[in-house]
């Protein structure tokens, strides 16, 4: 019976498994990109840019959405609700803000004459970062849920696994946006 219980206990939830596996997938779609993005680099045509400043702002910004949600995960496991609801919109609030950063950036790229269609090289950098932040505002959208249910008073759920599951997306999202920044400046 303890054998059985150790076992079931050692098991990874299947919500969890599904994440990782979703994760690796997304994880190699960004390694095909970013390969990508170095072999067209050395064609003639390839267009050196320069990000504008405000995609470090929203790096801050994202990065310390990860802390308010490591906060909130914490609250969530001393049952300490208020707190908990407060850290994860605090989060939500943060990854509005990193996606209108986002766009803002975008403007400032689009009006300085870095289009879509201008060059190969501007392609690549909508597509690789439109795509994180489609990631991120799905993550946002996530986090709305997460929220919602948090303010429900008339079932009280003290299941880990959603606070878990989404603590381990946004972080993924984060440490995404990290790697594709310090890739997008080193490689150019």
């Amino acid at each position: 019976m303890i054998a059985v219980m150790k076992e079931q206990k050692n098991k990874i939830h299947p919500h969890k498994f599904t994440l990782w596996v979703a994760l690796a997938s997304i994880v190699m779609m960004f390694t095909g990109f970013t390969s990508a993005y170095i072999v067209k680099r050395n064609m003639a045509n390839w267009i050196s840019f320069q990000l504008p400043k405000i995609f470090w702002y929203s790096t801050a910004v994202i990065i310390i959405s990860s802390i308010t949600i490591i906060l909130s995960r914490n609250c969530f496991r001393r049952r300490e609700m208020k707190q908990y609801r407060l850290w994860l919109a605090s989060t939500l609030v943060l990854g509005v803000i990193f996606v209108c950063l986002q766009y803002i950036g975008f403007t400032q790229l689009w009006h300085s004459g870095i289009t879509l269609t201008k060059n190969v090289s501007f392609s690549f950098l909508y597509i690789i970062v439109g795509l994180h932040a489609v990631h991120v505002l799905g993550g946002v959208i996530a986090l709305l849920v997460v929220l919602i249910k948090a303010y429900n008073v008339k079932r009280k759920n003290y299941n880990i696994v959603p606070v878990d599951l989404m603590n381990t997306y946004w972080h993924f999202v984060d440490l995404l946006w990290i790697y594709l920044l310090l890739f997008l400046v080193m490689i150019r």
